[in-house]
């Protein structure tokens, strides 16, 4: 299924990865003023993550973050990829987007995952009976929107702020159950491509097919999730590179750390990007100049015929960040 990029629509993951040498005040002052070039760059959405105890990621009160650059911005859509719905309330969810959505009308996203973002012990401490809330993610997505629906004045319990209040809502996955549930609610849906490649294809497919039409979308709607390094050079993109490769090590080996300057790749370092799970984990991931990110992410949309992306960049270096996210609206409006 082709599709060009001018039917594509782009938008920004962001984790406010922690770099070394950077505060975390800092980290979170360089997310504001990435989410103002966004929107001047013309980026559809700015999404945040929900991430607990990982020493390399600030992204962690995802509801507060969302007002704080929903507050800094105009225009651009400012939602959660995702909120971990059984680290939550329901009806708490509800009324935090609610108030959200009546601060900044029209601008803000709910994405909804079931993974806990975290490791099992911290997500015991989150939430004590969050495996019940797991085996129950499909109706706490009901409950939620619920608790948005104009017709839920009558209920015993309510979220006022919220009723009435245009919120819409994705799935977010990287398996086939969330294609199964994205399809049977009749959402959209987010799939965290970016790094959870192996299933990918799959899950579109199954979504696509499985898709019942609901009163909030009438035919299916993929995100998905890639990694882009771009730079006027390409071995200024490569170079940069080194510090996601040091990253993604880090998350194999358990061995965090604050995201590293990039540095020549070692010869350990390069046999192991030769290693088969790294390479499908950086399947998704588009490393270059302008040309050769172009010419990957045309691959990437003619072969899986996605709506939008959802783009993540780590790189150590703001301003080279930056540079890699203007790069590729310019590519994307070139189409």
């Amino acid at each position: 299924m082709e599709q060009s990029k001018k039917q594509v629509a782009w938008s920004l993951l962001e984790l406010a990865t922690i770099s070394q040498g950077v505060s975390i005040e800092k980290t979170l002052q360089q997310s504001v003023a990435l989410a103002q070039k966004a929107e001047q760059w013309g980026y559809k959405r700015f999404w945040l993550a929900e991430h607990h105890n990982f020493l390399n990621i600030a992204s962690v009160a995802t509801s507060v973050l969302i007002g704080h650059i929903a507050g800094n911005t105009k225009s651009i859509r400012v939602g959660s990829g995702g909120i971990m719905l059984p680290n939550h309330s329901p009806l708490i969810v509800a009324e935090q987007f609610g108030t959200l959505a009546q601060l900044y009308p029209n601008r803000i996203d709910l994405g909804l995952g079931r993974a806990p973002g975290t490791d099992q012990t911290t997500a015991h401490a989150i939430r004590s009976d969050r495996m019940r809330a797991v085996h129950n993610f499909p109706g706490e997505i009901e409950q939620i929107q619920q608790y948005f629906s104009k017709d839920n004045t009558a209920s015993s319990v309510r979220a006022v702020v919220a009723e009435g209040v245009g919120v819409p809502l994705y799935i977010l996955g990287s398996s086939l159950d969330s294609a199964h549930l994205a399809a049977k609610l009749g959402l959209p849906y987010a799939f965290a491509s970016h790094f959870a490649t192996g299933m990918f294809l799959q899950a579109i497919a199954t979504y696509r097919k499985e898709f019942q039409p609901s009163a909030v979308l009438d035919k299916p709607y993929i995100i998905a999730g890639v990694n882009v390094i771009a730079a006027d050079k390409e071995e200024d993109a490569q170079h940069n590179f080194t510090s996601l490769v040091r990253m993604f090590l880090g998350v194999f080996t358990g061995k965090s750390e604050l995201l590293q300057p990039p540095a020549p790749l070692t010869p350990d370092l390069e046999r192991i990007l030769q290693e088969q799970m790294f390479q499908d984990l950086l399947r998704y991931c588009f490393v270059g100049d302008t040309a050769q990110v172009a010419q990957k992410l045309d691959k990437f949309l003619a072969e899986t015929g996605v709506d939008e992306l959802m783009v993540v960049s780590n790189a150590h270096d703001h301003q080279f960040r930056l540079r890699s996210f203007e790069l590729l609206a310019e590519i994307m409006k070139a189409r």
